[in-house]
């Protein structure tokens, strides 16, 4: 059950916060200039590629992996093979994963490693594996740690993660507001310099404003009838959330979005891109989840009974409105099942800019969400 009073307490969300995350989301601003500080220290800024890599591959564990991944390979576009390596392993621990290069990896391929952790072995052995091929490493990860020595000793290129106090105490959540700019950051800078995608300095500091600007909308002072985090954790709340996004950039965010949900607050989430979400969901929002559906007596005391599970369709677009959307027929197939949709659609700017506020947002509703719900 969520606790909506919460909502509305700054102090007793402080108190709920345990892992940080709030403090998480309303500094990631700050966390995207650190990062991009530490990414000019290593000398990012000074790098002079002969020409683009044949490939990016990008190796590290879980959610945030993932996640770089999916909106590094959106925004490089369709004409450049960005491609994350998937481990394997017994379990889901640092210590029983491993990676493998793909056999054609050589000299003219870029190999980047992202981790909040740093400790596992695995991600070590395949930075010794991409030295003895040829393959240019950099890695994003804790300092101290050591896959620091094993990128140095692959002559590769190492960017501290950037990190706050508060965070050196326990593992940090793959999913984190501050985990995913910290390792997002540099390594945009990175392909910025390969001239895979544009991201300058100039860039990025306007999305660290962005999000700087989202941090002051949907902060916990701010109250839930005029906060989207909040108001969109209130409507989640018994809700099982089915993503529709509309747009290219929207679609890293709604996954984003869906893995935030799982790890943060224990939520499941349906994601698809419109306009094959009407086709892929339709059933979905015509079976025993929809708002309407309820066999029993409506007129039976419900007092003593959980809520049940109904679906609710969030809709992330980065598009203006008109155009070529089907965001009317969305609109349409969610309300003909009765089932409410709340929408999320950035103000205008560059890519970069308007990927950033959807994610911010829909992080601060999965971290309300989490912190609500006593998760």
């Amino acid at each position: 059950m969520l606790d909506e009073s919460l909502l509305d307490t700054p102090e007793a969300l402080s108190e709920a916060d345990r892992r940080g995350l709030l403090r998480g989301a309303a500094e990631a601003g700050a966390r995207v200039r650190t990062a991009a500080r530490h990414a000019t220290e290593a000398g990012v800024g000074d790098l002079k590629p002969d020409g683009r890599p044949r490939a990016v591959l990008i190796a590290g564990p879980g959610a945030a992996a993932i996640c770089v991944a999916d909106l590094l390979g959106t925004l490089a576009g369709a004409g450049s093979p960005v491609t994350r390596l998937a481990p394997t392993g017994v379990a889901p621990a640092a210590g029983a994963l491993r990676w493998e290069l793909p056999g054609w990896t050589g000299s003219v391929d870029l190999l980047l490693i992202a981790t909040p952790d740093g400790t596992e072995p695995g991600l070590s052995l395949l930075a010794d594996q991409a030295y003895r091929r040829g393959c240019t490493v950099v890695a994003v990860a804790p300092a101290g740690t050591p896959l620091v020595e094993a990128v140095q000793g692959a002559h590769g290129l190492f960017v501290p993660l950037a990190t706050a106090p508060y965070e050196q105490d326990e593992a940090l959540a793959a999913s984190a507001p501050g985990v995913l700019w910290a390792l997002l950051t540099p390594l945009l800078a990175i392909l910025d310099r390969t001239g895979l995608l544009t991201a300058p300095p100039d860039a990025l500091e306007k999305v660290a404003d962005r999000l700087d600007h989202i941090a002051e909308r949907c902060g916990p002072a701010i109250a839930t009838y005029s906060n989207p985090a909040k108001t969109l954790a209130a409507e989640l709340a018994d809700a099982l959330p089915v993503i529709w996004t509309e747009g290219v950039s929207a679609g890293p965010a709604g996954r984003r979005f869906a893995a935030a949900l799982a790890e943060l607050s224990g939520r499941p989430a349906v994601v698809a891109e419109l306009p094959e979400a009407l086709a892929q969901h339709s059933a979905l929002l015509a079976g025993p989840l929809a708002a309407s559906a309820d066999p029993d007596d409506f007129f039976r005391d419900r007092v003593e009974e959980a809520p049940a599970l109904h679906a609710r369709v969030v809709l992330l677009r980065d598009r203006p409105l008109g155009g070529l959307t089907a965001a009317p027929a969305a609109r349409d197939l969610a309300l003909s099942h009765d089932t409410p949709i709340s929408e999320l659609e950035p103000e205008e700017g560059a890519e970069l800019e308007t990927l950033a506020e959807l994610i911010a947002i829909t992080d601060f509703a999965a971290v309300y969400l989490a912190l609500a719900s006593g998760a």
